[in-house]
């Protein structure tokens, strides 16, 4: 918003479309909490009803309204850490391109579902790259849904729709000067370093969080105890197409490796439309047998699941809402505030945190950096690599070109907490130093004012 270029201005892993949604939010709603609320409540409910729209043909409309429901319980039950998270927002395009894709096989490869499908699941792209492996796979399905009716036009339509989105997002960022550093950063940082940061096994990904595997265990039953149940044969491809979405949220977790609890979203968006098939109102057929009694010990059982699976997620979403760190921050952000204006004047001043709040500070007092790098933790892993000391010596070197007025190193950051861990940065531990002097001991966080040339 104040005129600088991502990966140009701002060293970063997200891809771009993060940052246009981020602008869109501050300029039609503003900055600060309450804004930030107010657009991740209606972009859940936008979602919830993409999934009830999707989700009501496996079952009935009662089933796809449990879907939306199941899914605002379990984003809710979150807390304020999971607003807006990439992956919470991806959801919506994986759910509107797994409905196009429902809908182009349903109506033998009509035009429209393909297009609105397809832009949706390239956009989807924009937000994580790691949705184009689902655009793929629904590509498979229209193509064979449309086969006898022209596979290859539906397979062009869905492709060119999908390719929409991000030819004009990188068009954008191009024509602003910003390609080049994302493909830099891609290639040179994400893939070959970051990658490989901190992984840990899918299953502790998707089980280690506050009440994580007694919340999978139930949707995941509910979701199983709905093959017991006989599709309508018209629409039988979206139960497919769920199964097909949460694999892609599985493969989303691991190939991500980082445990974070937001990268489950997208195997809890198609988890929850897979649960809500047994919660249909009307009477279906079992398929191990035609008998009324086994219809109603699939029903008391999926009640059973159901009111299990609410209790858990509202269990979390009072843990989430008490959790400490949420004033903690609140309390930080406001006390380095206040610490730092005076030191700071027109700044720059640069911070040293990954998100302790340190950029949140320097927004409410519209201080700017002098680097481009708005954490740090990419400093102090495979030191030895030639890439990281390259990443080292721009930050050290534009430090010292930038002459910020106050530097702000945090205590607590990912992967290396500790102000010690500045004593493996030379550069930086000695342009301190020799240049600055320790202002201010504050709770968590130390702010380096620059020394007045006698």
């Amino acid at each position: 918003a104040q005129g600088a270029v991502p990966y140009r201005d701002v060293f970063d892993m997200n891809v771009p479309g993060v940052y246009l949604l981020h602008l869109g939010v501050i300029t039609l709603f503003g900055e600060g909490d309450r804004a930030w609320r107010l657009f991740d409540l209606g972009w859940l409910l936008l979602t919830a009803a993409a999934l009830w729209g999707f989700a009501r043909r496996m079952g009935d409309e009662w089933s796809g309204l449990g879907a939306g429901l199941l899914f605002i319980l379990y984003h809710l039950s979150g807390g304020a850490w999971r607003a807006g998270q990439r992956d919470f927002l991806l959801t919506l395009f994986l759910v509107l391109a797994a409905w196009g894709a429902a809908r182009a096989w349903e109506s033998g490869g009509a035009r429209a579902p393909l297009l609105w499908g397809g832009l949706a699941a390239g956009a989807g792209v924009m937000v994580k790259p790691q949705a184009a492996l689902f655009w793929i796979a629904c590509a498979g399905v229209v193509a064979l849904g449309a086969v006898g009716s022209g596979a290859m036009r539906a397979l062009a339509h869905w492709c060119a729709a999908g390719l929409a989105v991000p030819v004009l997002v990188m068009g954008w960022l191009a024509w602003h000067g910003g390609a080049g550093p994302f493909v830099s950063i891609v290639t040179g940082y994400v893939l070959p370093l970051y990658s490989r940061v901190g992984r840990v096994s899918v299953w502790e990904g998707l089980r280690w969080h506050v009440y994580g595997w007694q919340i999978w265990s139930c949707l995941i039953a509910l979701g199983l105890l709905g093959f017991a149940r006989r599709p309508s044969p018209a629409y039988g491809i979206r139960r497919r197409l769920a199964l097909l979405g949460a694999v892609y949220g599985f493969v989303h977790v691991a190939a991500q490796g980082k445990g974070w609890e937001y990268h489950s979203y997208p195997f809890a968006v198609f988890v929850c439309a897979l649960a809500s098939v047994p919660l249909a109102a009307r009477a279906t057929r079992a398929l191990s047998s035609h008998s009324t009694s086994a219809l109603i010990l699939s029903r008391a059982l999926a009640c059973v699941l159901l009111v299990i699976a609410v209790a858990f997620l509202g269990a979390k979403g009072v843990d989430a809402a008490d959790a400490p760190w949420i004033a903690d921050k609140a309390r930080r952000v406001s006390a380095l505030a206040r610490d730092l204006e005076p030191l700071a004047g027109a700044g720059p001043v640069q911070v040293m945190d990954v998100s302790e709040g340190g950029v949140h500070a320097l927004q409410r007092l519209h201080l700017r950096q002098p680097t481009r790098f708005l954490y740090d933790f990419h400093f102090f892993h495979d030191e030895a690599d030639a890439r990281i000391q390259a990443l080292r010596a721009e930050f050290a070197r534009d430090l010292e070109r930038g002459r910020p007025t106050a530097v702000v190193v945090f205590r607590d950051t990912w992967r290396r907490p500790g102000y010690e861990r500045l004593d493996g940065f030379p550069a930086v531990a000695e342009l301190l130093e020799r240049d600055y002097t320790l202002a201010v001991e504050g709770d968590g966080y130390r702010i380096y004012a620059k020394r007045a040339r006698s």
